[in-house]
């Protein structure tokens, strides 16, 4: 009885992919603080952290468990090609229970925002529809070019934003900025996740740019959104849209770059991680550029 307990809260933690959600938690931290800080906000910083900072964080780590959870019932047939090994594939969870789970996990998330202010729930509902959207039929994610705008914009722009909505003016230029900067970013590295999915998302019906053109015409078209968004800093900065410190950023432009190489140099599946190195390098680049940013930020 014991074990199948701990098998079946084992196959829920990987059914929410944990990994995944320790950039929202962190990112959107450091976003809330940094957002603090540049609205000379004179609150008390520790009682905000337990009261609203951390609501708001957990309320943007459960919508993308949620949504984790969502894509994985529809990812079913794909997944029991490339990732048989997850519970849905397994029987371990059925798909009725996966439902149930990201629905509980949708509603947790909405409620907590409703503890924070209306904008905050306002951005919470729009990354939930992107989400919900991206996955359920007719879902976006099998339109081509399409699918990598939903997962840019959700993850990118409305995720920063909703994160400097808590303290701050989400549509001053500045979070505006780096939220434009991130989401074109992920518009191209977002393909890194379709690698190894490649021929299982060919075989049902998803067109990605990797399965459409190949990986490395697939890259070379997607070089460009990870690359400018970081080397056009300078130019941003030199037209007073950002301010000089925020130079720094502009080296990311540098892992970037090698993304790109790990894409056409190494395909294959990392041991410990369910996806490729360039990937990781993207996941790894997206969160340093939101937490290098709140610490720019924070230090002013």
């Amino acid at each position: 009885m014991e074990n199948q307990i701990k098998n079946r809260l084992k196959a829920y933690m990987e059914l929410v992919r944990p990994f995944t959600l320790l950039a929202p938690i962190i990112v959107s931290i450091c976003i809330m603080i940094a957002s603090y800080k540049y609205n000379r906000n004179t609150d008390d910083i520790v009682n905000l952290l337990l009261t609203i900072i951390l609501p708001a964080s957990i309320s943007l780590a459960i919508l993308n468990a949620a949504s984790n959870v969502l894509n994985q019932v529809t990812d079913i047939k794909t997944d029991k090609i490339s990732k048989p090994y997850r519970p849905l594939c397994k029987g371990i969870v059925s798909k009725k229970e996966a439902i149930i789970i990201s629905l509980l996990l949708y509603t947790t998330s909405i409620s907590l925002s409703l503890l924070i202010n209306p904008i905050f729930l306002v951005f919470i509902l729009m990354i939930t529809f992107f989400t919900v959207t991206y996955s359920v039929t007719p879902r976006f994610k099998d339109l081509l070019f399409v699918n990598q705008l939903w997962v840019g914009i959700p993850r990118g722009l409305l995720g920063i934003l909703a994160s400097w909505s808590v303290f701050g003016n989400a549509i001053d230029t500045l979070p505006l900025t780096i939220g434009f900067l991130a989401m074109i970013f992920l518009i191209g590295g977002s393909i890194t996740k379709d690698i190894t999915d490649s021929y299982a998302d060919k075989k049902t019906g998803t067109k990605t740019l990797v399965n459409t053109y190949g990986l490395k015409r697939a890259a070379i078209i997607t070089f460009p959104f990870m690359f400018f968004p970081f080397a056009y800093i300078p130019i941003l900065i030199d037209s007073g849209i950002l301010a000089p410190q925020f130079f720094i950023l502009t080296f990311f432009a540098i892992p970037s770059a090698y993304i790109f190489y790990l894409m056409i140099k190494d395909s294959k599946k990392q041991r410990h991680l369910e996806n490729t190195p360039s990937w990781t390098l993207m996941y790894t680049t997206y969160f340093l550029f939101s937490f290098g940013f709140s610490v720019i930020t924070i230090i002013g």
